[in-house]
């Protein structure tokens, strides 16, 4: 593989860089060439894109040995340092996450181009005739943490989508990125697009990202994917706009007329199948009276290692839910504490999951409505109304009837990837894949029309 300029340039920007002038500098030269990237993608069809995926995909695939090598230098270097098993989760890039990754660069070579869609047209009495038409933001600037995913994701989106992208990825994944970048810039070599469409800004370290937030003009958005303290740093010091994204504390509500086995599964999964994203539910509420429900989500929850933070009620039913085994085997059942207040408000991301019991779907709606990050909430009934109810009174990115919340992905919405899940109102809501990446323009054509 090629040597490639711009990533050799990122890995010793932050020993050629003495101040923050210097970083700032660094930042906006970025800025330019990703603008200027932007402006030649904008006339590339669906063709010439969908080639550049294809070596994406290739070179991930060519490149699965060295890949897993250098994400296990981060896993290393994350384990010394302490990162939580949800981190290192995130981080982690195994052989199959590499092909699924691949794959999901296929995925999106096989939709439909996003730019240039025609979304409504008209023609005024005085024979003006309008299209409102579908176009590229321009230039992406997205910060995330220990999510090498999230770097091709972006890459073939932005791609597809005809946006530059600008990736701060943070120092756990380090190695694994810089590596990503090298594939996807050396894909870009072989094709018309761009290479400078997809850059990096890791090597300006902390500062670099500061000032990425000062480019308004040169970057149109920023995106931040992370926890809390990285997603509110953001959005609140950030003078570019930004699509808030991420925070899951998500909820299910086990309702009277929920079937005891199908409230079991979904929880499980929704809980277990994979605890450090932000589509993993967080909080169980349970109806008083599905007591039948309740103790067979509980019983399974604890089968599957999950620890209970449950309020007072709730407790009564965990005698009928603890396997006899549980004492002679603790290390494989989960734990039971009692529930506090700010359990309500933690997303864990992990084997953790704060449980209630409610005494009406108000007072479960009440309760979601209270401690939601607008991001996926659910209800497990068999009662019409009331999942009619709950979809209309819920207030959240996706609601979810009688299904995992894990189905809250842009992959698994037909998307191909996503940018992320935003939680706001403004743009776009939900998953964000390539439609949410565009914007709109005003083509006004007309045959010598002056205006009285």
């Amino acid at each position: 593989m090629a040597e490639d300029q711009q990533t050799q340039q990122t890995e010793n920007a932050s020993t050629e860089t003495s101040s923050t002038e210097d970083v700032a500098e660094g930042i906006r030269k970025v800025a330019e060439r990703a603008r200027e990237a932007s402006r030649g993608l904008r006339g590339l069809d669906r063709e010439h894109k969908d080639r550049t995926l294809a070596a994406v995909a290739f070179g991930l695939r060519e490149s699965v040995a060295s890949l897993t090598a250098a994400n296990q230098e981060d896993l290393d270097r994350g384990r010394e340092a302490g990162l939580s098993r949800s981190l290192l989760d995130r981080l982690a890039l195994s052989e199959d996450r590499i092909e699924a990754l691949a794959a999901a660069v296929e995925e999106i070579m096989g939709l439909s181009d996003p730019v240039g869609r025609v979304l409504q047209g008209r023609t005024l009495p005085n024979g003006l005739r309008l299209t409102q038409v579908s176009v590229p933001l321009g230039v992406m600037g997205v910060i995330y943490e220990a999510r090498p995913n999230v770097t091709v994701d972006i890459a073939a989106l932005g791609l597809k989508s005809g946006n530059a992208v600008i990736l701060r990825g943070g120092s756990a994944a380090q190695k694994t990125n810089e590596m990503l970048l090298a594939i996807i810039r050396e894909a870009l070599r072989t094709t018309a697009v761009p290479v400078d469409a997809v850059q990096s800004i890791d090597g300006f370290g902390r500062e670099g990202a500061t000032a990425l937030m000062t480019q308004r003009g040169s970057v149109d958005v920023l995106i931040p994917r992370g926890g809390h303290e990285l997603i509110q740093h953001v959005v609140q010091n950030s003078r570019v706009p930004v699509i808030e994204t991420g925070e899951g504390n998500v909820h299910i509500y086990i309702d009277a007329h929920a079937d005891a086995e199908t409230a079991r599964n979904i929880v499980v999964n929704a809980k277990t199948s994979r605890p450090s994203v932000c589509n993993a539910a967080e909080t169980l509420l349970l109806h008083a009276d599905a007591a039948d429900a309740g103790q067979e989500v509980l019983r399974g929850l604890l089968r599957s290692g999950v620890n209970l933070h449950v309020d007072a009620r709730a407790r009564e039913w965990l005698p009928a839910t603890q396997p006899e085994s549980l004492t002679e085997d603790p290390v494989k059942f989960g734990t039971v504490t009692e529930v506090t207040e700010d359990d309500y408000a933690t997303e864990y991301h992990d084997l953790e999951i704060a449980v209630g019991v409610v005494d009406s779907l108000d007072d479960a709606i009440a309760h979601i409505t209270r401690f939601s990050t607008g991001h996926t909430e659910a209800i497990v009934t068999d009662s019409v109304t009331n999942a009619d109810r709950f979809v209309a009174e819920v207030d959240a990115a996706a609601v979810i009837v009688n299904a995992s919340t894990r189905f809250t992905d842009g992959g698994q919405f037909g998307l191909g990837a996503e940018v992320g899940i935003s939680t706001q109102k403004m743009h776009a809501r939900g998953p964000m894949g390539m439609a949410e990446l565009t914007t709109t323009k005003w083509v006004v054509r007309g045959e010598g029309q002056v205006r009285a």
